[in-house]
């Protein structure tokens, strides 16, 4: 089987979809299992994804049609309730939220920007449909920063000190030292730090997603986020691709390569990096 390209924010979402509810603290757990799924997580990146394929202007409405279409096309992917309501009001609002499906969702926009400044600007826009408090766009401007200083060669240092100083979250703290009363958190402010210190700490994709799930508390989401950055670092094992992939609908697996098609054609013509 050729390799299959697979965001790693897909990935990190699957493997922690049967944690989020029944949590680990231990860094030994199965991978894979019957039960394993993408989530709303999932859902909502290839929306954002499929924003940026489409639309050049980037406009907010076509973002709210995306994420409306895709996510009505998966009523039980397992969406907060506000952001279900949203989902089928005839003109969603955003609803002041500081949760982290803000950051979950924005990893496609630190993967085609071409410039820091123009991830920043894409994030808030992918944020400020729904999650419009300034918690929420500060977690989605932190992840999607991330991901396009990592894709730009950027050390963990550098992304650190970067993200630090930039959205004031506190990095310097381990996963031991998190992990013992962690708990269920879906704010920005209390799951988004975390997901970038489990990036900085992996030494390999499947250790960074091992780290960001054994801290427990909202684990789907906290292995997406830490998931899409790591897989700018850290080649995404092709087991662990291929596994993923065979559990994602046919119209989710022409998204992703829609996306990476987008980029990587961008990347040939020497518009942007990937």
């Amino acid at each position: 089987m050729a390799h299959v390209r697979m965001l790693g924010a897909l990935a990190g979402d699957i493997i922690g979809s049967v944690y989020e509810r029944r949590n680990t603290k231990s860094t030994d757990f199965e991978l894979f299992t019957p039960w394993s799924r993408f989530t709303d997580d999932s859902v909502m990146t290839l929306a954002v994804a499929k924003w940026l394929i489409e639309d050049k202007e980037h406009t907010k409405h076509h973002l709210v049609r995306c994420m409306q279409e895709l996510g009505r096309r998966y009523p039980r992917a397992g969406y907060g309730g506000g952001f279900k309501r949203w989902l089928y009001e005839d003109n969603p609002l955003p609803y002041n939220s500081w949760g982290n499906g803000s950051g979950m969702r924005v990893s496609p926009v630190g993967l085609y920007a071409q410039t820091l400044e123009e991830a920043l600007s894409l994030a808030e826009t992918s944020a400020s449909v729904s999650h419009n408090h300034p918690e929420g766009v500060k977690g989605a401007q932190a992840i999607a920063a991330s991901v396009f200083l990592c894709r730009q060669g950027r050390t963990k240092a550098e992304i650190k000190d970067y993200v630090e100083c930039s959205f004031g979250y506190d990095l310097n703290r381990t996963t031991d030292e998190i992990r013992p009363t962690y708990r269920f958190d879906v704010s920005c402010q209390g799951s988004v730090p975390e997901a970038i210190i489990a990036f900085l700490e992996g030494n390999s994709f499947e250790e960074v997603i091992r780290l960001a799930i054994s801290l427990g508390g909202d684990s789907d989401t906290i292995g997406c986020m830490a998931g899409a950055i790591a897989a700018c670092m850290f080649p995404i094992p092709e087991a662990i691709a291929e596994r993923c992939n065979t559990m994602l609908t046919d119209d989710l697996k022409e998204i992703n390569n829609k996306f990476f098609d987008l980029v990587d054609k961008d990347q040939q013509a020497g518009m942007r990096c990937f």
